[in-house]
């Protein structure tokens, strides 16, 4: 595909705001949720808050470019965008890292991110028989920033039941990924086979990868921002996005951390390929689909920047090389075009200077 220099400057026209204007304001809002970690009187709740947003910073880094899709609400987006990411990433740690949990447990632990964007559900104890409960309020907070600036979007009713249903997935998946490793693998299998669209051939943990991304929950709710959304613009976005979109999206990061998760017995989606071959293939399917599907999208430029982004940033992390994977991450590079090298090399610069 070749690209006008037209549409290649739109393209890095996003990027520059999104580096410089951007960013800054991420670490403003994960400064001060930082502050409200550091506060919560519980000591592991406390030290996996911090953890969560220290280790995983380049979560809410990535969704922020979701702020720059509609220029007059960049502010708004970013705070609902760090706050939700926050809450995925402190979940998963409390599901991840701390014994003495169970199915049920997890699955209580995750209405708040329902909770978080849908304004009908209640706060609740989210920490029912968890083993730590005194948070001093930080999850209830993060839901609350969520929610009421959400429900402030213009076009937030029109994408509510498709918001609620993203974060749906969302949560069972990390109920069933957390499970048991005896029962984990089974209970992702026929969930998939209660979940899945039989007009498309994927495997089911190809399913369970794009329910673990949360680009198309900020991708909704971007398009809330800008104004109402038409049930037609709903499906079309989702139908990019979900599963080709969010599935590259978390195969990728399955894809860097094949050595590390083998090492330590951690469950990975993309170590599921019966065969190194099966394993490209698979990627290169998604890489594909999700570049060719961004450009039906109406703002393509903009999406064409999301999907390369994700190309550019995960591989560009040094483990997209290990264990003799550089070929396979070359050749997923090519298929988001020149522009994709660019990006990558800004990536490699950024990752020098310790900014993602």
């Amino acid at each position: 595909m070749t690209l006008s220099v037209w549409e290649r400057s739109k393209d890095r026209a996003v990027i520059f705001p999104y580096i410089f204007r951007v960013f800054p304001m991420v670490e403003h809002d994960l400064k001060l949720w930082r502050v409200k970690a550091s506060a919560i009187p519980d000591e592991e709740l406390r030290r996996q808050a911090l953890a969560s947003m220290k280790m995983k910073r380049f979560h809410c880094q990535g969704g922020a470019i979701f702020s720059l899709y509609t220029g007059g609400k960049t502010r708004e987006m970013v705070r609902f965008i760090v706050a939700l990411q926050t809450i995925s990433d402190y979940l998963d740690n409390l599901c991840d890292r701390v014994e003495g949990a169970d199915d049920t447990t997890f699955r209580t632990l995750h209405q708040a991110m329902r909770a978080a964007v849908d304004t009908d559900l209640p706060l609740t104890h989210w920490y029912d028989s968890y083993p730590h409960q005194n948070d001093g309020g930080y999850l209830d907070l993060l839901v609350k920033v969520c929610r009421e600036t959400v429900a402030a979007f213009p076009g937030y009713g029109d994408i509510k039941a498709d918001l609620v249903g993203l974060v749906s997935l969302y949560s069972d998946l990390q109920v069933y990924k957390h499970m048991e490793k005896r029962l984990r693998v089974e209970q992702l299998v026929s969930w998939f086979e209660r979940e899945k669209d039989p007009t498309l051939q994927l495997y089911w943990w190809e399913f369970a990868a794009a329910t673990g991304s949360t680009l198309a929950m900020f991708a909704l709710a971007a398009m809330a921002a800008a104004g109402p959304v038409s049930s037609g613009q709903r499906r079309e976005l989702l139908a990019c996005y979900f599963p080709w979109v969010c599935g590259l999206h978390i195969l990728l990061d399955y894809y860097i951390d094949l050595d590390e998760d083998r090492e330590f017995g951690d469950l990975n989606f993309v170590s599921f390929y019966p065969t190194q071959m099966a394993m490209e293939e698979g990627l290169k399917q998604f890489a594909q689909e999700a570049m060719q599907r961004v450009e039906t999208l109406p703002r393509s430029g903009f999406h064409r920047t999301v999907a390369i982004g994700l190309l550019a940033m995960y591989l560009s992390d040094p483990k997209a090389s290990q264990s003799g994977r550089n070929k396979i991450s070359q050749q997923l590079l090519r298929y988001g075009g020149t522009e994709t090298f660019w990006l990558y090399k800004v990536c490699l610069a950024l990752r020098s200077k310790g900014i993602i």
